[in-house]
């Protein structure tokens, strides 16, 4: 059943993530440092995705090296009933030059499955690496990660100023409850215009 649950999520995920708009249209961080990027994050805000349909709160991701050469990505969150919800992939780097473009798979059969995977392009990190901008070319996908359940309204005036600038759309973007941190479901485009 799992195995059938992560085909599917990976399914969903390769058909809206291959299409339309050109891919050079957004712009990625010009050099990632791995070291720095991995461990754990945050989600404050995203694009809902049916795979994230059960997530109530408290979403995280961490990331970390494995013997291969892969990162190992968990993905976990709060479900209605209080249990929590966990999802293991794995993650690869396509563009080595810049580590700011990798590719996401939770399909694993004998070994893991890229085929079925998504893009996960880094278009921005904090100065600190104390958050992070995720993205996918066709822009129907989007995450804000960082390192404590919330972010100051100047950073994430900032972060909505890049996704803009990369030409989403940050009212399909919703604010993540995390405890402590957010409680509310707010699109982005209206949290940080608010007066």
């Amino acid at each position: 059943m799992k195995i059938f649950r992560n085909l599917l999520v990976t399914f969903i995920f390769f058909i809206f993530g291959h299409n339309s708009v050109a891919s050079n249209s957004v712009e990625t961080e010009k050099k990632i440092d791995l070291n720095l990027y991995l461990g754990k994050w945050y989600e404050i805000a995203a694009i809902p995705q049916s795979f994230q349909k059960q997530c109530v709160k408290n979403t995280t991701a961490e990331y970390g090296l494995t013997d291969d050469d892969m990162i190992k990505v968990i993905n976990s969150c709060d479900k209605n009933d209080g249990s929590r919800s966990v999802a293991e992939g794995r993650a690869r780097v396509v563009d080595k030059s810049t580590n700011s473009k990798l590719e996401v798979t939770f399909v694993k059969l004998f070994d893991w499955i890229f085929s079925f995977g998504g893009d996960y392009w880094i278009l921005k990190v904090g100065e600190n690496y104390e958050y992070s901008i995720v993205g996918h070319p066709n822009r129907k996908y989007a995450w804000i990660l960082s390192r404590t359940p919330a972010l100051s309204l100047e950073q994430l005036e900032r972060i909505n100023s890049v996704l803009e600038n990369n030409g989403y759309d940050t009212c399909l973007l919703l604010m993540s409850p995390q405890e402590p941190g957010y409680n509310k479901r707010d699109k982005l485009c209206e949290y940080v215009n608010q007066e």
